[in-house]
């Protein structure tokens, strides 16, 4: 059965290439999983249908036959659940991974995010910057001994840390972390993501192409 990944039909210039339907579809592309992408209007995101998806009126959603999922960690686990490509089976190799799933999301973008936010004000201190700083220096303590975060191998833990670090200002403070930053750079080369990358790009083109007409 073909997944659905629904996102906005157009976003501005700035977010494009970062919008979270991306981590969806890199998923599918690791995993062979047959996907679609379906499109709500920029404009209608705070629609009675549109909610019903996602109650918060933001991307991605998933749907996968009679079920429905949003929140971006929340698809990538179900997604993971369909293909052994994205988590193991044996019981270690899904706790290391669940867990590190759960650490990207709520140890490092949890941080992250608002440490980005508080930046572009441009203040003369970040009082976030310790709290960042220490996050990335344990991150990058770990990865300074395995290649990746859970089994020895790739997994969705790997595709979402990946994708939380690769946010231009944040990959741009890795440099006094250098097994991190090489992590990065490691995982962000796998050509599914150049595939999931290059194809958000392009629906996003196709809407200004559309809307100029």
């Amino acid at each position: 059965m073909t997944l659905t990944i629904w996102t906005y039909d157009w976003v501005p210039q700035g977010p494009r290439g970062h919008v979270r339907d991306l981590r969806l579809r890199w998923a599918c592309e690791e995993a062979g999983l047959p996907y679609q992408v379906r499109s709500v209007r920029f404009e209608d995101r705070t629609s009675p249908d549109h909610l019903s998806r996602q109650p918060f009126a933001q991307v991605p959603a998933l749907q996968d036959g009679d079920i429905t999922l949003f929140e971006s960690g929340a698809c990538l686990l179900h997604l993971a659940d369909k293909s052994e490509a994205l988590m193991p089976r044996e019981a270690q190799g899904r706790a290391d991974t669940l867990q590190w799933v759960m650490a990207a999301l709520n140890s490092v973008e949890m941080v992250s995010v608002p440490w980005w936010f508080i930046g572009l004000s441009k203040p003369q201190e970040n009082p976030l910057e310790g709290w960042l700083n220490a996050r990335l220096g344990r991150l990058d303590a770990v990865l300074a001994t395995r290649d990746h975060l859970a089994a020895d191998r790739f997994t969705v833990a790997d595709l979402l840390m990946a994708d939380i670090l690769r946010v231009k200002k944040l990959h741009a403070a890795l440099g006094p972390y250098p097994a991190l930053q090489a992590y990065a750079v490691r995982v962000l080369a796998r050509p599914a993501f150049a595939k999931a990358l290059q194809d958000q790009l392009d629906h996003f083109a196709a809407a200004d192409a559309a809307r100029a007409n």
